[in-house]
């Protein structure tokens, strides 16, 4: 259950769609962000825009502003659990639904 919720807590709405970033699906699929990245980089053609795009500055600073007021606010631990959200060079990609599919199956084949 603890599981799901810490799923749930990772999903974001972002220009209306509710995406889930690189970084936390990187710790879900148990890899590195910059393989998960290199490998949609790879398969490029199987990623449109209705499956994944990259944040904005704006967009980014605001995601980090809501879930750092929701963490003191509400001590919700698992919202942020494991995310960095500091020292990266690259704003970072947010996958739909469709997309995380997608990721699945190019991060699951050979």
């Amino acid at each position: 259950m603890q599981i799901i919720q810490s799923i749930q807590n990772r999903i974001y709405t972002i220009r209306g769609e509710r995406v889930m970033l690189d970084k936390d699906l990187a710790l879900l699929y148990e890899t590195e962000t910059k393989f998960l990245n290199l490998s949609v980089k790879r398969n490029s053609k199987r990623f449109p825009p209705d499956f994944m795009f990259q944040l904005t500055k704006e967009a980014y600073e605001g995601l980090r502003f809501e879930i750092e007021t929701l963490e003191q606010n509400n001590n919700l631990r698992l919202q942020i659990e494991t995310s960095s959200w500091g020292g990266s060079r690259y704003l970072p990609y947010a996958f739909t639904e469709q997309g995380v599919a997608m990721l699945s199956g190019i991060l699951n084949s050979d």
